[in-house]
């Protein structure tokens, strides 16, 4: 992706007769970008960025685009605020055919900061590609020195590194350091009597795990097999049955039918029965931009031994609208190279929805069809490859959406990106008809004590002045809560991401009882956005993470929202009875 000049084009407001032109500042392969002043309603709201394929008739508005430049300038501003743009901003270099720009820049770097091994990463792939390939081992060697994992440059990107693989000296390296597995495993899809687990190989191969509930694996349970492949990244997931609800089992990943080297034991427990009432804790969160000295996140979350935790969006910040490739592979596999990381996805189900900067760019919506624009379902199959969902979407709508139980709680996760509108169009959605169908006849058929609707962006209006919110779509919020009304559902509780703070909402409804918001969206990222007036409470002061805490023992069952700092201290609280969500 290159960007050229200024050039002029002609564009259209929202009303008809108002016709003017504008700078486009921004080029795509030769392709202009557009941005468009519409006179919307909202104050909040003034204009709209998207390249000219957006706009598919003359009503001015863009079928997909964002409230904000369509373009690098996230990169190409990049400084030590957010460190985990610096090494996307080397990166671009590197793809745009300027490697020598990113050996400047990751030197430069590294003489500030020895210890910044990213750089050190791109250093090694900038010198590969520029075929200094004595230079560039010596960097891989001193990166391996400083501390990086092999398995990072078994990862990839692959295609960048292939000089590199090529060498007697990487394939001694390999043979040294090298691990068969290097990404997981992923444990999802819990449920009372079955597990998927998710893995990343260095080469194409047979993955099996073996369970037990001794940890001399006496007696075994052994998952289906599956094979890893380069179609799919290398990854493959693996599915676990016959085992018992609410039971604890040591597992071991196996490759070609030996335990694979680099693979520890690890634990996991089943859910309990389903409808059966429980006490349990889910931890959730979203904004985790990559960031080193707050990667412990995930060690303080651990430490809560939560039975599930839930990924809201803005998971690894891509902000590269186009089809996939080795920038968004690069992008998270940094993530999932940290020991961290890997320890808490191990032993903790995981469940992950995207938001605008996993799937475009900020404040961005992708359109309501399934195969426009062209990137659209590159971007579906990255994040299926890389995730551990019970499901992505519907068979002939993909997506992140989809639904899990943990005794008689049952969780609803909300895709808010691949079928949105422009918030100004006049049959404006952010779910699109077959999600929201889905989410009401999930909804009418519980019958579990609490609901837990999770979406990516806020449902209070309050949460953010901008129509990127549940704020631009509020025809379709309300559609919602009327159903509850109508339906006479009860025990419906909210969450939600995007804001880089944590917060408790409440939300009064003119029919039915209040709808409780728990929102947290600063797990990594070292940008932080302001408290706000109308919240019951917020924190931003550090990263910090939402903790539910379920009891349905009680004869008036209760969930417990605590917002818990990096450094694993509460500093709010919050506990809401069954009694105070019903009619």
């Amino acid at each position: 992706m290159r960007f050229s000049k200024t050039r002029r084009i002609l564009l259209f407001s929202r009303k008809r007769e108002s016709i003017r032109y504008a700078d486009c500042k921004w080029t795509i392969g030769g392709t202009a970008l557009c941005f468009l002043t519409l006179g919307f309603a909202a104050s909040c709201w003034s204009e709209q960025f998207a390249p000219p394929d957006a706009f598919e008739d003359n009503s001015g508005i863009a079928y997909y685009g964002s409230a904000t430049a369509w373009d690098r300038r996230v990169f190409e501003r990049a400084d030590g605020s957010q460190y985990g743009r610096l090494g996307q901003k080397a990166l671009l270099h590197v793809l745009d055919g300027k490697p020598e720009e990113a050996v400047r820049l990751c030197e430069e770097l590294i003489a500030k900061d020895p210890q910044d091994l990213e750089s050190r990463f791109i250093l090694v792939l900038a010198r590969a590609q520029l075929k200094e390939i004595s230079r560039a081992l010596d960097a891989l060697q001193h990166a391996l020195d400083a501390g990086l994992p092999f398995e990072r440059f078994q990862a990839g990107p692959r295609e960048l590194f292939d000089p590199l693989y090529r060498t007697e000296k990487f394939r001694e390296l390999a043979a040294r350091h090298g691990r068969a597995l290097i990404h997981g495993p992923m444990l999802g899809a819990v449920t009372e009597n079955s597990a998927k687990f998710w893995v990343r190989t260095a080469t194409e191969c047979e993955v099996q795990v073996i369970a037990s509930t001794s940890p001399g694996f006496e007696s075994i349970i052994p998952s289906e097999k599956n094979r890893t492949s380069a179609e799919r990244d290398y990854t493959a997931v693996v599915s676990l049955c016959g085992v018992e609800p609410a039971t604890q089992y040591h597992y071991r990943v196996h490759l070609n039918g030996k335990p694979a080297r680099g693979s520890e034991t690890h634990l996991f427990r089943t859910a309990p029965t389903a409808g059966s009432k429980v006490r349990f804790d889910v931890a959730f969160g979203g904004g985790a931009n990559y960031c080193p000295t707050h990667e412990r996140m995930w060690t303080t979350i651990l430490r809560r031994k939560p039975s599930a935790f839930l990924f809201l969006g803005d998971n690894v910040y891509i902000d590269l609208p186009e089809e996939a490739g080795p920038f968004h592979d690069y992008t998270y596999y940094r993530r999932q190279s940290r020991p961290e990381y890997r320890e808490l996805i191990a032993s903790t189900p995981i469940h992950a929805i995207w938001d605008d900067h996993d799937s475009a760019t900020n404040d961005s919506w992708l359109g309501p069809f399934r195969e426009k624009p062209s990137w659209k379902p590159s971007m579906w199959r990255l994040f299926e490859n890389n995730w551990n969902n019970p499901s992505f979407g519907s068979p002939e709508w993909p997506g992140c959406w989809h639904r899990f139980t943990v005794g008689d709680v049952e969780f609803f996760m909300l895709d808010g990106r691949s079928y949105r509108t422009h918030p100004e169009a006049p049959e404006r959605a952010m779910l699109g008809p077959v999600q929201k169908q889905w989410l009401k006849e999930g909804l009418k058929s519980s019958t579990a004590t609490f609901k837990v609707i999770a979406s990516p962006v806020p449902w209070s209006f309050e949460a953010k002045e901008s129509l990127d919110t549940w704020n631009g779509y509020r025809e379709e919020r309300e559609e919602l809560f009327a159903f509850l009304h109508e339906n006479r559902i009860e025990g419906v509780i909210l969450l939600s991401a995007d804001r880089h703070r944590s917060d408790a909402w409440r939300i009064e409804r003119a029919d039915g009882y209040p709808l409780y918001e728990f929102e947290s969206s600063r797990l990594t990222n070292e940008h932080t956005h302001n408290l706000v007036p109308g919240a019951l409470f917020g924190y931003n002061e550090t990263c910090s993470f939402g903790l539910l805490s379920f009891d349905t023992l009680q004869a008036d069952p209760e969930v417990t929202y605590r917002i818990v700092g990096i450094d694993d201290e509460v500093k709010h609280a919050l506990t809401v009875r069954r009694s105070n969500l019903a009619y």
